[in-house]
C-alpha cells in the first residue's frame, strides 16, 4: 500500500498530493479526500490564528499506527496524511487525509476513521489567538462521541461497488 505521512509547517497542494498517490494507478477505483481548513472563528469568537504543537517522533509514529489500523480494517490501496503544525491563519489548510481503494465504501470509511483519530487522539495541541488573548482548546465531547464508533473490534470488509 502506498503511504505518505508528513508533519510540516508549510502549506500543501491537495490536488498535487492526490495526483502523487494515484499517478499511473489503474487499480484505484475510489479516492476520498478530506481537507481541514482554519476557520476565522472559534465558538463564535473571531480568531487571528491557531497554533498547533506536537511531539514530532510520537505524532508520526501514532499516525502511522492508525494508518496501519485502517489498512487492516479496509482494503486500501493508498493513504496520504499531511498535518501542519505551527501558526496557521484563517483560510489556510491544516490537514489532508487521502484514502484510495478499489471501491468507495472502504475509501470513505477509512478517511472518516483517520480523521476521527486525528481530531480526538493524535498528539497535537491547539491554541487559538483571540482579541482577548491566547487560549488552549479543549477536546470536544461531540468529536469524542463520533470517534467511539471505531472502538468495536475491527472487521475487515471487502467493499462492493
Amino acid at each position: 500500500m502506498a503511504t505518505t505521512i508528513r508533519l510540516q509547517r508549510e502549506a500543501f497542494d491537495t490536488t498535487a498530493e492526490v495526483a502523487a498517490l494515484t499517478r499511473g494507478r489503474t487499480d484505484v477505483g475510489a479516492v476520498v479526500t478530506f481537507t481541514g481548513v482554519c476557520r476565522a472563528d472559534e465558538k463564535g469568537e473571531t480568531i487571528a490564528a491557531l497554533t498547533l504543537e506536537h511531539y514530532p517522533d510520537m505524532a508520526e509514529a501514532e499516525i502511522a499506527r492508525h494508518v496501519e489500523e485502517a489498512r487492516t480494517r479496509w482494503p486500501l490501496l493508498g493513504v496520504t496524511v499531511i498535518h501542519r503544525y505551527g501558526r496557521i491563519a484563517p483560510g489556510e489548510v491544516i490537514v489532508l487525509v487521502v484514502t484510495a481503494s478499489s471501491h468507495r465504501e472502504a475509501a470513505f470509511a477509512a478517511a472518516e476513521f483517520l480523521m476521527d483519530y486525528l481530531k480526538t487522539r493524535a498528539p497535537f495541541w491547539k491554541q487559538v489567538e483571540k482579541p482577548a488573548g491566547k487560549e488552549w482548546v479543549e477536546a470536544k465531547a461531540a468529536d469524542d462521541s463520533a470517534a467511539e464508533r471505531w472502538f468495536a473490534p475491527p472487521q475487515r470488509r471487502e467493499a462492493a461497488t
